[in-house]
């Protein structure tokens, strides 16, 4: 007879599929040796391995209503690890790990995305407090490569202001942090990060909106205070600028901005704008464009203006 407290794998399992991320990181740690003896077998002792079995963690966490046999989780688990494992074998792949975040990414404009899965198994929340473990450098990279429009490794680079191999670096750091921290806080409490998202949409429409006017209103204000920073293309020469003063620089030329995404974590947020430049105006905006916001206590403290497949050193038009 089965202990009460121990349940079997396939309780275990039936449980994850309904969405219990406990259970799911109940049954990872207990067949982690196995994975970990399979990866060894066809990799030897090395990163290679550990990072086999790191990858196969957040596969299952992104697949597991895909199981059948709910009794037989141990064997999938250990299928997941072989194929990680074989792939390495392989090739070299340009992404560095993080299979499940790649398919967590989410887009406004794709409503069949395999996010909505994720939502049904109530994971995402864990997935962003797992993401909020991480340093902020990897944080942000993690979050333009997964979950932004700014994926390719020249653009994050542009982005971040950093060689490729930084990137592909942080990449990697933030991949093995990443399957550790899910690991570890399976059966905690996690923020909705729904709602944080949300939150974030609706500053992005009322500061759009105000910047157009030409006045922010004051609660949008409290989120820009005076000690904001204008960082990047746009400030070329590095005096303390604030960002009001370009808003409404772009409110003169009759740009026009129309957010169409946003990732936010607690102190990163990223805007993705479509922008709109009237015909005959000199030096024009790109049509794509993203606002990087860096908080402290809530309020920005730093706002970077990046522009997409932009040349580095073309000067854009001044679209903030």
């Amino acid at each position: 007879m089965v202990p009460l407290d121990h349940p079997t794998d396939e309780e275990l399992t039936r449980r994850a599929q309904a969405g219990e991320s406990d259970a799911l990181g109940l049954l990872l740690t207990r067949h982690q040796a196995p994975m970990r003896a399979v990866a060894l077998s066809l990799l030897g002792y090395g990163p290679d391995a550990e990072d086999a079995v790191q990858d196969a963690a957040l596969t299952a966490l992104r697949r597991i209503g895909d199981v059948r046999e709910p009794a037989a989780v141990g064997a999938w688990l250990r299928a997941i690890v072989r194929n990680a494992a074989r792939m390495r074998l392989r090739a070299v792949r340009e992404v560095p790990g993080l299979d499940a975040l790649e398919q967590l990414r989410v887009r406004d404009d794709e409503p069949s995305h395999p996010e909505r899965v994720v939502e049904q198994h109530a994971m995402r929340d864990w997935i962003w407090d797992a993401v909020e473990e991480l340093p902020q450098q990897q944080r942000l990279v993690l979050m333009l490569r997964h979950f932004s429009g700014i994926t390719s490794y020249q653009e994050i680079a542009e982005v971040c202001e950093v060689p490729v191999g930084t990137v592909r670096s942080r990449l990697n750091q933030a991949r093995a942090k990443m399957a550790k921290v899910l690991l570890s806080t399976a059966t905690g409490g996690h923020d909705d990060v729904s709602a944080l998202v949300e939150e974030s949409r609706q500053e992005a429409e009322v500061t759009l909106d105000g910047a157009m006017r030409g006045q922010l209103p004051p609660e949008i204000l409290e989120l820009w205070p005076a000690e904001t920073e204008l960082v990047g293309v746009l400030n070329k020469k590095g005096d303390r600028l604030h960002p009001f003063p370009a808003m409404q620089s772009t409110r003169v030329k009759g740009v026009t901005q129309q957010l169409r995404h946003v990732v936010a974590s607690r102190d990163i947020a990223i805007w993705e704008m479509d922008a709109v430049t009237p015909a005959g105006v000199p030096n024009p905006c790109p049509p794509t464009l993203a606002w990087l916001m860096f908080r402290q206590d809530g309020r920005v403290r730093k706002l970077r203006v990046v522009f997409p497949g932009t040349a580095p050193g073309t000067p854009p038009g001044s679209p903030a």
